[in-house]
């Protein structure tokens, strides 16, 4: 894989980057100065950002992030300008059950080993940073609570990357006076922390930190909020993640330039790559390719509703992913009633790929289906999609650039090309963020889910009454639900209906400014599965070996 690889320098170069503008992190990959967004832009042409989504997965995934690795390619290919712009890849699905988050076969980043473990430490340096402030907020409950902190208030947990179930809840300070004053409290994965999304919701060193500073942590005796700010905290977590801040430049296996950064996940948090790295893309490519995570339900609503709202973006082309695996599952087998051609399971899983252009288009894009090809998809199965998706007038093409690269997204990226010189209209957010917080989880709920209305448990209710009181109301949604169903209800597979969205919680996080709305059974701390991937992994000869 290293043998593949282009020198980085001729990466950046292809963006116009100097030597000036990277710090290098060994001979794989550079962090890029941020500064280098107050240049002028060296290109003439106008940029277009493109969002590769998908329908609801399967537990192996769809290939979101592969097809966007291989539409890039194949852009490139074409010789166009192009950079992508891609999340970091987490300790906890790598280990888990999903795998690593580089792409596969040929349409892949490298090198894929260093990129999944540990990287450019910037998950180790926003885990160093959050649990900082914990251990702050519990050093000044022990040293005599100056600022009157009602300990059944705090808000603000611990964090690891690793799916650990037994962390989820926790008891804290036992063994006396000297250690700590005893609470219960949580952990969380760091893919889902509020200081994850504060960092890819950032657009400056000085944004970050009036976001940070606005954080709460708790509330008082008087029922007003406690910050970092007041904890004194800010400085100190902003200089461990200063080299964390910096987008990390890499290459795909074809040498197309990848600016990957950030990692929030898209069930549990908002699922988009950083801002920064977006933008800096943005600046130095004409075409820029990137994910939001598992079905376009999930992380392509928080894409345009949070992000795109708050940076200012919108996107020239949403390419939709589906797969015949996928469809089938949809259309009502099983995952080991998939081998052997079966037309008639894809033509009946048809629904779900049905509401989520639906969905698309309630933001008012058109979408391009990307069929994710594999060589075990029988031809008249590729037809099923090919032939629903012309009586719809919907773009489509197969692409194969898990096996071929750039090569096989040829079709792909030119129909991407055609359809993006013809839209121009804005993307329309689901809601207005004067909405009360009920209305835009409703209409999350109603125009992605498919869903007759939400229902709130009492203890969602009496915690949005106390976000009303404290002022947060205006805040966007980042609804965490499970992936496996456009429901709530991840037994419930290709278009559900008549069903009702239950929100049993709702949390503040003011720093990333949103309001994290808990619905079903998800939790932000992933457990393993029985046979974890840990499991294959082992180091032969000074090389990894088992990772997926």
């Amino acid at each position: 894989m290293v043998l593949l690889m282009q020198p980085l320098s001729d990466v950046a170069g292809r963006l116009g980057l100097r030597s000036e503008h990277l710090v290098p992190f060994g001979s794989f990959a550079a962090k890029v100065d941020p500064r280098v967004l107050d240049e002028p832009r060296p290109r003439n042409t106008p940029a277009r950002l493109v969002l590769v989504s998908a329908i609801t997965p399967t537990a192996a995934g769809e290939g979101k992030t592969t097809t966007t690795i291989g539409l890039g390619d194949a852009l490139s290919r074409l010789g166009e300008s192009v950079c992508i712009a891609l999340r970091e890849p987490s300790l906890g699905p790598c280990f888990g059950m999903k795998g690593g988050g580089t792409g596969g076969g040929r349409a892949c980043v490298v090198p894929a080993d260093r990129i999944n473990l540990h990287f450019t430490g910037d998950f180790h340096a926003i885990t160093a940073a959050h649990n900082l402030l914990a251990a702050m907020l519990d050093n000044h409950l022990h040293f005599g609570n100056e600022l009157r902190i009602e300990s059944r208030s705090l808000v603000w947990p611990r964090v690891i990357d690793m799916n650990d179930r037994a962390l989820r809840e926790v008891v804290l300070g036992l063994g006396g006076r000297t250690h700590g004053v005893p609470r219960q409290s949580r952990f969380e994965i760091t893919a889902a922390s509020e200081l994850m999304a504060m960092l890819c919701l950032a657009e400056s060193v000085e944004d970050l930190r009036e976001r940070i500073d606005r954080t709460v942590v708790a509330l008082d005796r008087d029922r007003k909020v406690v910050t970092a700010k007041d904890l004194d905290a800010t400085g100190a977590m902003l200089a461990l993640l200063r080299d964390a801040l910096m987008p990390n430049l890499v290459q795909t296996m074809e040498g197309t330039p990848v600016m990957m950064h950030g990692g929030p996940f898209a069930n549990i948090a908002h699922g988009c790559n950083s801002v920064l790295a977006t933008k800096t893309a943005l600046h130095r490519a004409d075409w820029v390719l990137t994910e939001a995570g598992f079905g376009f339900d999930l992380g392509a609503e928080k894409f345009f509703d949070i992000k795109c709202r708050s940076a200012g973006l919108d996107t020239a082309a949403v390419v939709l992913v589906a797969s015949v695996r996928a469809l089938k599952v949809h259309g009502g087998l099983s995952p080991n009633e998939l081998d052997g051609p079966d037309p008639a399971a894809v033509e009946a899983g048809l629904p779900n790929l049905a509401k989520h252009i639906e969905s698309i288009g309630h933001f008012g894009e058109l979408p391009i289906v990307a069929l994710n090809r594999f060589a075990s998809d029988a031809d008249e199965e590729v037809a099923v999609v090919q032939r629903w998706c012309e009586e719809q007038d919907v773009p489509f093409a197969a692409a194969t650039h898990y096996a071929d690269g750039g090569e096989g997204a040829l079709d792909l990226a030119r129909l991407v090309v055609q359809h993006a010189e013809h839209h121009s209209e804005p993307y329309r957010p689901l809601y207005e963020l004067s909405d009360g917080v009920a209305e835009k989880i409703r209409a999350v709920a109603t125009a992605m889910y498919g869903a007759r209305d939400i229902e709130f448990t009492k203890d969602a209710e009496r915690q949005l009454h106390q976000i009303e009181a404290l002022g947060y109301a205006h805040l966007p949604v980042c609804i965490a639900k499970t992936h496996s169903s456009l429901s709530d209800d991840p037994r419930l597979r290709g278009r559900p209906h008549d069903f009702e969205v239950t929100v049993r919680g709702i949390e503040l996080n003011a720093g990333a400014g949103f309001l994290v709305v808990l619905t079903g059974e998800i939790l932000r701390m992933p457990g393993l599965p029985r046979r974890p991937l840990a499991a294959d992994f082992d180091l032969v000869q000074g090389e990894i070996v088992g990772m997926r």
